[in-house]
């Protein structure tokens, strides 16, 4: 589909959302969880639209910029070259940041490094063990729905402490 680098990122935004890469549909809008996603990101956070595109509030930085193309089962992984090339340099950029939700596999790799756990549910499980400037969630797509079933104490403990955070932080 062509390089289309999605980031939203402005220097006094207090949280960091990051992700895996845009998805087609992000693609196509050349806005950050334009998606059904989105919307379940921004209900786990407990914010509106309006507060999460506003870039003085959130800033928005997933692995890959752009869409890295499908596979056999969804989405390909994100593409190491923008991790690589701009990752620290814009998060340089970022000194107001206070909390960082951490999105998905490839971001938890990424950002926990060596603190990650055997697999994404145990690292999720393991919230508190990264402080209160951090916490790993699951990827907000409609296809985790299975897991979210499995895992009831996600809603109750990790997304109730995360919509106190972010309600903290935006006020």
């Amino acid at each position: 589909m062509g390089p289309r680098p999605i980031i939203q990122v402005g220097t006094s935004a207090k949280i960091l959302i990051v992700g895996q890469a845009p998805g087609s549909r992000v693609h196509e809008s050349g806005i950050a969880f334009d998606d059904p996603s989105g919307d379940r990101l921004r209900s786990w956070m407990g914010i509106e639209r309006e507060v999460f595109y506003d870039q003085n509030k959130v800033a928005i930085m997933p692995m890959g910029f752009c869409f890295p193309g499908t596979g056999k089962s969804g989405d390909l992984a994100p593409r190491p070259e923008c991790a690589e090339t701009w990752r620290a340099k814009l998060l340089k950029l970022l000194p107001e940041i206070a909390l960082t939700v951490v999105v998905g596999q490839y971001a938890q790799v990424w950002h926990l490094s060596n603190l990650n756990k055997e697999n994404l549910t145990e690292t999720v499980r393991s919230w508190r063990e990264y402080g209160p400037a951090v916490i790993p969630l699951p990827h907000p797509s409609p296809r985790n729905n299975i897991w979210l079933k499995k895992n009831p104490w996600f809603e109750k403990e990790v997304v109730a402490s995360l919509q106190n955070k972010v309600k903290a932080l935006i006020n």
